[in-house]
């Protein structure tokens, strides 16, 4: 396997999807039932992606169920140009719309800042041993994550284990604090 950023994205996509759909839903309900393992439930403003099908994301709307349960406060990421994410805080009125890139989110609604944020979680296709991850290549968390508190909690959702390193970290990158997956809990 190639540990460059573009070979763990080409490698994990395709493992990815290779999942059957039983099994990516049986994986994606262990992680949400491992999330209510992490010391996070204190907190009151929680940013969740919405997990896009066609890339085999782990189903994000099991912890959404979680989130809605415990009366937290949910914002959406929605996508603007220039690899920008504007936050979006779901309400009941909330219309959720497919963007041009098939990614579900609000059509509109009320912004939070990202300095409210106290927990965020991030996609990713691959992570290592350290905290560092693999998104899609935009930039769009790195962006958004720099312009959080220092202190928010970051955590990534894997079907899969961490690599050992991934080749050409950058310092923009930001690096995760947890990463869940299905049979247990990574703290970095």
């Amino acid at each position: 396997m190639n540990n460059s950023k573009e070979g763990l994205r080409i490698y994990f996509s395709k493992k990815r999807s290779a999942l059957a759909p039983e099994i990516q839903d049986n994986h994606s309900l262990a992680i949400a039932n491992q999330c209510l393992k992490l010391p996070i439930w204190e907190f009151e403003y929680f940013h969740l992606f919405l997990p896009i099908a066609s890339k085999a994301e782990v189903d994000t709307t099991l912890i959404l169920t979680l989130l809605q349960g415990r009366d937290k406060q949910v914002v959406l990421p929605k996508t603007l140009g220039s690899n920008i994410l504007e936050h979006i805080l779901l309400t009941d009125g909330t219309k959720i719309i497919e963007n041009r890139w098939g990614i579900s989110e609000p059509e509109s609604g009320i912004k939070i800042a990202p300095e409210l944020l106290e927990v965020v979680f991030v996609p990713l296709l691959s992570y290592d041993k350290k905290g560092n991850r693999v998104g899609y290549g935009k930039g769009f968390y790195d962006t958004f994550l720099k312009n959080c508190k220092r202190d928010v909690v970051k955590i990534g959702l894997s079907f899969f284990d961490p690599v050992d390193h991934i080749k050409g970290i950058r310092e923009e990158d930001v690096q995760l604090d947890y990463c869940v997956t299905p049979r247990k809990i990574q703290s970095f």
